[in-house]
């Protein structure tokens, strides 16, 4: 690219960044320093005498590193297992493992303490199984926050590791085994190492989800996190202090993403291959073709047991599930009731709408600023990925807010229109939250492509929009369809800033049509519309792998 085009884009792009991203949180800090003493509010905050604020950060960061630790095992194995060698039913593993994605935020957490919490599916066996107390066997505390966010967040690394894994070439592998590696030096020295940028971006992905948890912490009782501390401070109308814990919250998952950055920039991750290059094994030895389909499926079934609680809580009478293993009345009434009411379609018509627009702009804005940062050098680079992932580091109350705060007047970048209240604002939050997910796993992959093989086609007379569109573009893809898959789904799941910005029940999308029923105690409505979520995102999974697997094809 030359230095007017990558001029021209620069300023684009930072104008996005700022009218719409960076300018917005500005408001978080602004109000954080609002009073007669600017900064009495951080003085409360960094006064650990009293326990509470000291307990809180320390109990996030907890949280967070331990979810990053298991989320990632459970991603790199299952991208692994599914993605290196072919077996029986290996696709259908391929759609059922993404199905957590699915979970409604609020509905999910919800399946996940009726399965293992005080109460659940789980203790209420063990317990008649082994005739004690069933609590005994009841997830509570940090434990039932760190499995709700295990079982939900691994797709951050398995996607990005996926998309990595799919778009290596064995060339190296082969090369390693022919010089006298073992497995394990090859494996250690050869594949972990290129793995780095889609490990590096699930971690981050996965830190940041969890400091802006919120729901997991209130349902399974853990109190001392500082999402939960900001909604006490919201509460109790201490918006300075309430931004301050936010402030604090985002200087925290900044600080986690200076030192990845650091850490994979030690070295370089890319190979020369122009991608798509492996071949996956096909098991054929009876006894490890047993093996590898036990291990998947037993890891997909455990994988998807929240989902089948939701399924059950559908066909449940309200009000039926009290302390049983499971409910005591079943019905069909509810997911009738979805097909023969009029105003059934209008939350899903909303959700699928604001999302598709909400993905559409995070594809622009996350491929476009990936690529400027993997191909252009200039001053800032690392304060510009610190702009773009900053909303994925907030909760979605705190967006919520800087969004209200800056859109509540006419300004150049709503172009001239007040959009607090309009239809625009919602899908405005969700492009701005999740456009950091399109941005690091387009970055992953196109940290592993040498920019010598768009050179060359630069050098064959190419120019640079050509060689982009048929070269680059076509070797990205696997990392911009994760992204995109995770944008999309985390739209029609998003619920807490969305709750906060929808005004007119016309809006209504399908997160708050669950939460509706949920807060009415109608517990099998609110999975009926959760079944609804759940199947199309499943649906979306399924085109997205198809359009993958016709994309290879078309590969130059």
């Amino acid at each position: 690219m030359s230095r007017l085009p990558k001029i021209a884009v620069l300023i684009g792009l930072s104008l996005i960044l700022w009218g719409y991203i960076v300018g917005p949180l500005v408001g978080t800090f602004q109000r954080s320093i609002t009073g007669s003493t600017p900064f009495a509010d951080y003085v409360r905050f960094f006064d650990f005498r009293s326990g509470v604020q000291g307990e809180a950060m320390l109990g996030s960061l907890m949280i967070s590193v331990l979810s990053v630790i298991t989320s990632g095992v459970v991603g790199v194995f299952l991208a692994v297992i599914l993605q290196r060698w072919d077996f029986p039913l290996r696709r259908v593993c391929q759609i059922l493992v993404l199905v957590p994605i699915a979970l409604p935020p609020l509905m999910g957490v919800a399946a996940f303490v009726k399965l293992y919490g005080l109460g659940g599916t789980f203790p209420q066996v063990l317990g008649d199984l082994f005739g004690t107390d069933p609590n005994a066997y009841a997830i509570e505390g940090l434990a039932g926050v760190l499995l709700v966010h295990t079982l939900t967040m691994y797709p951050y690394f398995y996607l990005s590791v996926s998309a990595a894994l799919e778009q290596r070439d064995d060339s190296l592998e082969e090369a390693a085994y022919s010089l006298g590696a073992t497995t394990f030096q090859t494996w250690n020295r050869v594949i972990l190492p290129m793995l780095t940028p889609a490990i590096v971006s699930g971690a981050l992905l996965t830190f940041m989800s969890s400091m802006a948890s919120y729901t997991a912490p209130l349902l399974f009782n853990v109190d001392y996190v500082m999402t939960r501390q900001i909604m006490s401070a919201d509460a109790n109308a201490e918006m300075a202090f309430s931004s301050v814990i936010s402030v604090m919250l985002a200087a925290v998952s900044i600080i986690f993403l200076i030192l990845l950055r650091r850490w994979e920039s030690r070295a370089a991750y890319r190979t020369q291959s122009k991608g798509g290059g492996r071949k996956r094994q096909r098991v054929t030895n009876p006894a490890m073709k047993a093996l590898i389909l036990g291990v998947s499926l037993i890891s997909t079934v455990f994988l998807i047991l929240p989902i089948v609680m939701i399924f059950v809580l559908a066909f449940s009478v309200d009000g039926s599930w009290r302390t049983a293993a499971l409910p005591s009345e079943y019905t069909t009434r509810n997911i009738v009731k979805l097909f023969t009411d009029s105003a059934t379609w209008a939350p899903i018509q909303n959700s699928l709408v604001m999302s598709a627009m909400a993905c559409c702009g995070a594809i622009l804005l996350g491929v476009s600023c990936a690529y400027v940062l993997g191909r252009t050098s200039f001053r800032g680079k690392t304060a510009f990925d610190i702009a773009i992932m900053l909303p994925f580091a907030l909760p979605g109350t705190v967006v919520a807010f800087n969004l209200i705060k800056t859109f509540n007047v006419p300004s150049v970048f709503s172009f001239g229109q007040v959009l607090v209240g309009t239809y625009a604002i919602v899908p405005l939050a969700y492009f701005v939250r999740f456009s950091p997910l399109v941005f690091r796993s387009t970055t992953a992959s196109l940290s592993q492509l040498d920019p010598s093989v768009e050179e060359a086609a630069r050098s064959l007379g190419s120019s640079w929009s050509y060689a982009f569109r048929r070269i680059t573009l076509p070797l990205l893809y696997p990392g911009i369809a994760a992204g995109a898959l995770l944008a999309f789904v985390n739209g029609i799941g998003e619920f807490v800033a969305t709750i906060l910005l929808h005004v007119h029940p016309k809006y209504r999308p399908l997160s708050i049509a669950i939460f509706d029923e949920f807060y009415r105690g109608n517990f099998g409505t609110a999975a009926a519309w959760g079944v609804v979520q759940v199947v199309l995102v499943l649906i979306v999974v399924m085109v997205t792998q198809r359009i993958q697997r016709q994309g290879k094809l078309m590969r130059p």
